[in-house]
């Protein structure tokens, strides 16, 4: 259940209409057209209240046109039924304000089996500010490590 009231109005002001279609009204992106498809080293969170819901960490290349991800930030996100287009999916909302971000399906990669299919215009990305050199520790962004590592997935490499 969202922990905050959204103000249509005020949504509609702030976010683009393909963005407000995609997070207010459950719409989806084009595939393939993302701008978040190659952002790596950072933090991705809802466009519309800022949380933080996936580290790059958990960012792999699944060859679908979309950003995924094999985990979210523990309470970062709910899922839904969804019976929408004569399909049954599990829809991700963000927990804080019940945005749609897109989708989870059980066809990811080891450990977790999870392939969490989002719209990169439900998301923002913070890159890692000052990266640290091969081989060191990992890096934070708001208190969450990260680590770049190499994703394979489907054939394809995410580096």
């Amino acid at each position: 259940m969202p922990q905050i009231q959204v103000n249509e109005d005020d949504l509609k002001k702030k976010l683009t209409p393909e963005q407000y279609h995609i997070l207010r009204e459950k719409g989806t992106e084009a595939p393939f057209t993302s701008q978040l498809l190659n952002a790596h080293d950072g933090m991705f969170a809802c466009a519309v209240c800022g949380q933080q819901l996936f580290a790059s960490d958990a960012k792999f290349e699944s060859g679908t046109g979309w950003p995924s991800f094999d985990k979210a930030l523990p309470g970062a996100v709910e899922m839904r039924r969804d019976a929408d287009h004569g399909m049954e999916r599990t829809e991700v909302v963000c927990s804080n304000c019940g945005s749609h971000l897109g989708h989870v399906f059980e066809d990811g990669p080891p450990p977790t089996g999870l392939r969490y299919c989002m719209n990169s215009a439900s998301l923002t990305f913070t890159p890692v500010p000052n990266p640290r050199p091969s081989g060191s520790l990992a890096v934070e962004v708001g208190g969450v490590p990260l680590h770049r590592r190499e994703r394979r997935w489907g054939g394809m490499l995410d580096a």
